[in-house]
């Protein structure tokens, strides 16, 4: 005799902890069980006439007779719900986000750490390689921070390089990210991003996996998740990446859920941007300031951070050793690290920052002050 379910909830987490039972096969399955626990008590028969494979059946099979494993990964499931900010999210629930589940393949249960109400906010999706220049990565936190403070929340896969910058860039603006999980929200992955990850939950963001909180890292379930990236977000903005970058991935997947594509152009020498300049030509937005993507979105600045740009150069660059240094002759990277003391890498994220208020310019030269 098998675990007596009380609701549809435990039915879906029985079935995400099932072989078989992707995304694809749940969906098919709906229409013709109003009650997806019915599945779980089906026989052989019926079972088989759902086209279910084989894998699927005797996973089925294993939960009928009370299989010891499952019963106790089903208990450290519903210990886990248990934890202060831990939620799952069924399909059939009116809480699904409406965009994640127009695409083909919506994730049947999302295990969630955080803020589920973030899910219906307005996001773009940044991504890029794992193997940044310094550059690339500060470009990232810089965008990042600043589609924060507009309003935008900014969704990202919580990998090295340039998603971890993008999570980092929100929150400096005091904001809210979401970090979408290749693995179970148990085990951290990278580990050195878990205390990022306590970081995000902390100020009030959300941690998505649709894998159970004990799923460890496996290759193929990394490109699986790029769908919920895009498919959550009104579009996907490409940094910084190679040919081979698994954020191709994500800008293809954004493509077939019809959401828009963005890309940021780079050096002609730089191997990491040559995925962007693939995409500029198959079509994608090329964005240069914040203000493209919101533009292409339909979406206005808010107000505080036009008063806060206003207000930049008055409150901040004058307290700033770099500002001191720039003047209206151009200055190289390394000339402003020299002159202002600051770290080459810190020159580059305070001369983004300046550029994406209005106050420097980047010339073939170096940057100067407008």
């Amino acid at each position: 005799m098998h675990y007596p379910l009380s609701d549809s909830r435990q039915a879906f987490v029985v079935l995400s902890l099932l072989d078989g039972f992707g995304a694809r096969a749940v969906t098919r399955l709906l229409p013709h069980f109003p009650c997806l626990a019915d599945v779980l008590d089906a026989d052989l028969l019926r079972l088989q006439s759902l086209g279910l494979k084989p894998r699927a059946i005797e996973s089925v099979q294993a939960w009928q007779r009370g299989d010891a494993a499952l019963l106790a990964r089903f208990e450290r499931v519903q210990t886990w719900l248990q934890q202060s900010g831990c939620s799952v999210l069924c399909l059939d629930s009116p809480d699904y986000p409406a965009l994640l589940g127009e695409i083909a393949d919506p994730p049947p249960l999302l295990y969630l750490r955080g803020d589920p109400g973030l899910l219906h906010d307005p996001q773009l999706a940044m991504v890029g390689t794992r193997h940044p220049g310094p550059h690339g990565a500060a470009t990232a936190r810089a965008f990042a921070r600043s589609f924060t403070a507009s309003g935008l929340l900014v969704t990202s896969g919580m990998a090295l390089g340039i998603d971890g910058a993008c999570h980092q860039g929100a929150l400096d603006a005091e904001g809210q990210t979401i970090a979408v999980w290749g693995t179970g929200l148990d085990n951290c992955y990278p580990r050195r991003h878990k205390a990022l990850a306590a970081q995000i939950v902390e100020q009030g963001g959300l941690l998505v996996s649709e894998l159970p909180p004990d799923a460890a890292a496996q290759p193929g379930q990394f490109p699986q998740r790029n769908r919920i990236i895009s498919g959550l977000s009104l579009g996907t903005l490409v940094v910084e990446a190679s040919l081979n970058s698994g954020s191709l991935i994500t800008a293809r997947l954004a493509l077939e859920q019809n959401r828009e594509v963005f890309a940021m152009p780079g050096s002609i020498h730089n191997t990491q941007a040559k995925g962007c300049h693939q995409l500029l030509r198959q079509g994608a937005h090329l964005v240069e300031t914040v203000q493209d993507v919101l533009d292409v979105l339909k979406l206005p600045l808010k107000a505080a951070l036009a008063a806060a740009e206003g207000c930049d150069e008055v409150t901040q660059a004058p307290d700033s050793p770099l500002w001191r240094c720039l003047d209206h002759q151009p200055a190289s990277i390394d000339w402003l690290s020299q002159h202002s003391g600051l770290a080459v890498e810190q020159v580059m994220y305070e001369l983004l920052d300046l550029e994406l208020a209005g106050h420097v310019q980047q010339t073939p030269h170096g940057f100067s002050r407008r």
